[in-house]
């Protein structure tokens, strides 16, 4: 974990259940990790292992109820966000802490010009008036490459295509210069073509404002090219948090490895096999007693279906893994 003088957002022991008529669903459950100034984390893991609950958790996002966070700390700014007012934590989002969704097109509002949309946080939260909003309105989308950007201000979001209507999100989720910028799955909707050029911009906009990120995926591929750490996620929990390099060098939870064994691999003209994991994600009506991938994990031994892991340390660089087979040794981890 990083030093606290060096860390800008810090998450601990975070835990968000959702209220159903079948009962509760313990979407996030336990997680903690620690962002510094100007990194970038990728978050990865299969649909439904609770990476936008978390996220959307730590600014307030969630409808309450259903959502109900029940534990935990995220420290920004000398704060904690989840003992915060309704009011201090409008004035933080948007403002200090930037998200921008996977779907731009039902994250924009279709009756509202862009230009309104960029301005609207440009007047509220740095108090400028129509005209300086206007002009900074342009540099933004300047920034994020949309040509002729002055007289793009009066369109509607259905004028832009895809890519623009993401580069448009992009420009309001840096309005007002954030410390963070949380980034949930922006280019999945996206062609291969876009995805690279909205990759290509975060990784230009990240060098020029210094900002730390958040990029939240299912496409390691993406992760590879573009972060500082993984965390890996799986049933509501972190299994696994490494260096990039460390991460896809040397994965240590059993998790991880499959994730990277189901990565196409092509030699020549002949595709292997796609490779699965196979079993399906846990159910998580109730907090896991047990490892949460002991059902389809092949080094699962009697501990790993009595009791949940901590993080252990495996690797150097604050590399852990919640797991008790020690890949070392071939065998049980000694605790």
């Amino acid at each position: 974990m990083p030093d606290g003088a060096t860390v800008v957002l810090d998450v601990k022991g975070l835990q968000t259940v959702f209220r159903t008529r079948a009962g509760e669903v313990h979407a996030v459950n336990s997680v903690s990790f620690a962002l510094k100034p100007g990194e970038l984390l990728g978050v990865v893991g299969e649909s439904g292992s609770g990476k936008s609950v978390t996220m959307m958790s730590l600014i307030g996002l969630l409808p309450s109820p259903p959502a109900d966070v029940r534990a935990g700390e995220v420290l920004f700014e000398g704060a904690d966000l989840l003992q915060c007012t309704e009011e201090h934590l409008r004035a933080v989002r948007g403002a200090r802490i930037g998200f921008i969704f996977q779907d731009p097109m039902t994250s924009l509002n279709p009756v509202f010009t862009v230009g309104f949309q960029i301005r609207e946080p440009l007047m509220k939260h740095m108090g400028m008036n129509r005209a300086a909003a206007q002009k900074r309105a342009v540099e933004l989308l300047d920034l994020v490459g949309i040509p002729d950007a002055k007289q793009r201000l009066s369109d509607f979001p259905h004028q832009f295509s895809g890519g623009m209507r993401q580069r448009v999100m992009i420009a309001i989720a840096l309005a007002c210069d954030p410390k963070v910028l949380i980034a949930d799955e922006p280019t999945t909707a996206l062609d291969v073509t876009i995805q690279a050029q909205i990759l290509e911009l975060v990784k230009e906009l990240r060098q020029k404002l210094g900002m730390a990120i958040v990029w939240i995926t299912h496409d390691l591929g993406v992760i590879a090219g573009i972060a500082d750490r993984v965390m890996v996620m799986y049933g509501g929990q972190v299994v696994e948090q490494a260096p990039v390099k460390e991460l896809f060098g040397n994965p240590q939870h059993p998790y991880t490895r499959a994730l990277l064994e189901t990565i196409p691999h092509v030699h020549g003209a002949r595709a292997e096999k796609l490779k699965v994991i196979e079993g399906q994600p846990p159910i998580l009506h109730q907090r896991p007693a047990a490892c949460p991938f002991s059902a389809r994990c092949p080094q699962a031994f009697d501990r790993c279906l009595k009791e949940n892991p901590a993080r252990y340390p495996v690797g150097p660089n604050g590399h852990d893994a919640a797991c008790f087979w020690n890949s070392e040794t071939g065998g049980p981890r000694d605790v």
